[in-house]
């Protein structure tokens, strides 16, 4: 990414991301209902959480809020026409098949190759509410179904095998026995 180009920078407040452990990843999150400024505030909020975490989705749960929201940005900034809001997402259709590497912000450090469809169609509310329907293919398409996972209270570990998750969270237990893996408890909202 070129540092030097001149993006404009999110205006919300940036909340600690919640990481793997904390409960609130594994609920699923509620349906959002009102489409209110409080709503709009919240979404800020977590576009400036993503960007100041360098992730290109994120989910309300991971900043502690358990409603079914998520942002995303494949650009991370170079095109802000591409920031995308998806509330009450349900994925609708899949194509295909992609293999890549794929992280978490709330698993930070740790990556694993994943299988997942190349093209994913969802159906999903704004920001004000209006239902639209939006295909994305590639990293979009992952972004569309990591996020998604979120809200319904799934990690993306949860898609490894037995042995590559069961080897992941003892090397998860170790940090957190060191004290290396600790998070700031969400404030509430």
């Amino acid at each position: 990414m070129d540092t030097t180009k001149k993006t404009s920078e999110p205006t919300g407040k940036v909340h600690p991301i919640v990481l793997y452990g904390d409960p609130v990843l594994d609920t699923p999150a509620a349906t959002v209902t009102v489409f209110d400024d409080k709503l709009q505030k919240l979404i800020e909020d977590m576009f400036a959480s993503m960007y100041s975490a360098h992730g290109v989705g994120l989910a309300a749960p991971q900043i502690g809020i358990s409603k079914r929201i998520a942002v995303i940005d494949c650009s991370f900034k170079e095109r802000p026409e591409e920031k995308i809001v998806i509330i009450n997402p349900e994925i609708i259709k899949t194509e295909g098949k992609q293999s890549g590497s794929e992280g978490c912000l709330s698993v930070p450090e740790f990556r694993e190759n994943l299988t997942r469809p190349n093209v994913v169609t969802v159906r999903a509310q704004d920001a004000k509410g209006k239902e639209f329907e939006m295909t994305g293919e590639g990293l979009l398409a992952r972004a569309f179904l990591h996020e998604t996972d979120h809200l319904n209270g799934k990690l993306y570990i949860s898609h490894l095998s037995a042995l590559k998750r069961d080897l992941m969270k003892r090397k998860i237990k170790k940090l957190m026995k060191a004290g290396e893996w600790i998070y700031e408890a969400p404030q509430p909202m």
